[in-house]
């Protein structure tokens, strides 16, 4: 499989305007097959609008936009046989059942649904009542319909955004489960959301970006390495030459615990300067997903 071919989502210098405001401004974005990709940034970042022009509904102003090779508004059905979408506010047909609903999505999609024993295990795992009508559910259960019926197919992409929304932890970790369990099975997931814990959790990848443009983009071990891990001890006896390592950063010390950031290339002379110590307890965090979005809309850096 060729390169162009194995990123199911292919996206570079993307704009897009409206009138006077330009919405994308350069962005790039890839996700291969078998890949759960996080898409991350606040409200009027342009994530909804991405994933529009992903859809064919906006058309694009500038730049390449390929999904499975695709233009996606000029080979739209073709790519929507292919794809299942999640939106983050869910409207079902009021009169019909939660499982009426997730065949009806089903049949939209040319799923054949009398032979749905994905269907009936996903309706079990997410604690669904499909025999209620539409009108009575909650948020939450209007979401659980979109899932089952988006995981129900033999999606090869599906595009999520802020697919948890409304659901509880217990149904949360069962979205986890499935969403692995599909990309195992090769399919590729773009995940939009702003709960960073749960992209840090299931992601292998992560896209930032901020008013339209690609601000960091990478796996998190790639990422972090850009990043100052956390460091904190417990030591015997003063440690204030810590502060003077090169690469340490916010050096504290209270009643013998000290805590400081350090630089990856900082680590070897660190752990150093540690050795000469009486250290009691020593844990090294690496920056998590939060630190690195703050970090990448922090102005100063």
């Amino acid at each position: 499989m060729t390169d162009a071919v194995d990123h199911i989502v292919d996206v570079a210098g993307l704009t897009k305007h409206f009138g006077h405001f330009r919405a994308l401004d350069g962005l790039d974005l890839r996700v291969r097959a078998g890949e759960v990709a996080g898409f991350l940034g606040p409200n009027g970042s342009g994530k909804s609008t991405t994933i529009r022009v992903l859809l064919g509904v906006y058309r694009h102003d500038g730049g390449t936009v390929r999904v499975f090779g695709l233009d996606p508004h000029a080979d739209a059905v073709a790519i929507h046989r292919r794809l299942a979408y999640v939106p983050g506010d869910v409207n079902l047909w009021p009169q019909l059942t939660g499982g009426e609903c997730i065949d009806v999505l089903l049949s939209l999609r040319g799923v054949r649904v009398d032979s749905g024993m994905r269907k009936k295990d996903l309706i079990e795992r997410f604690e669904l009542d499909p025999t209620k009508k539409a009108s009575t559910y909650s948020k939450g259960n209007r979401q659980k319909v979109a899932l089952i019926a988006a995981l129900s197919a033999d999606a090869e992409l599906l595009i999520l955004d802020e697919p948890t929304s409304g659901l509880d932890p217990l149904m949360t970790h069962q979205f986890t489960e499935c969403v692995r369990e599909r990309a195992a099975a090769g399919s590729a997931v773009l995940m939009s959301s702003h709960i960073l814990a749960e992209v840090e959790q299931l992601c292998d990848t992560v896209t930032i970006i901020r008013d339209g443009a690609t601000v960091q983009a990478g796996t998190l071990t790639e990422l972090r390495h850009l990043r100052r891990s956390r460091v904190t001890a417990v030591i015997d006896g003063a440690a204030t030459d810590l502060a003077d390592v090169a690469g340490v950063h916010d050096f504290a010390s209270r009643d013998g615990e000290v805590t400081f950031t350090v630089d990856d290339t900082g680590l070897a002379a660190v752990t150093r300067a540690l050795a000469s110590h009486d250290v009691r307890s020593l844990s090294v965090a690496p920056p998590s997903l939060e630190e690195l979005f703050l970090h990448a809309y922090d102005e100063e850096v």
